[in-house]
């Protein structure tokens, strides 16, 4: 009974280290092909995300404020016509 808990503790501890070696071999290879990506990405010189967020909802702004600019012509218009 002695021998059979020693040798399943030493099962388990095996098993235990052999989880945490493949986490950190799969860690450790999501961290070299995100680097990777990272290279690419600053070799095209794309923008990132983050960047392409901030300039779209920009963008989305100054079309508000263009329509803004159109409604309030038109009314001009209207006001000088009559």
């Amino acid at each position: 009974m002695k021998n059979s808990k020693f040798v399943f503790d030493k099962f388990t501890k095996l098993l235990e280290q052999g989880l945490v070696s493949s986490r950190d071999l799969k860690n450790e290879i999501v961290n070299i092909l995100k680097s990777k990506r990272d290279e690419i990405v600053f070799k095209m010189k794309l923008t990132s995300k983050d960047e392409f967020d901030i300039l779209a909802k920009r963008v989305e702004n100054l079309e508000k404020e263009l329509e803004k600019k159109k409604v309030l012509k038109k009314k001009i218009k209207r006001v000088k016509k009559s």
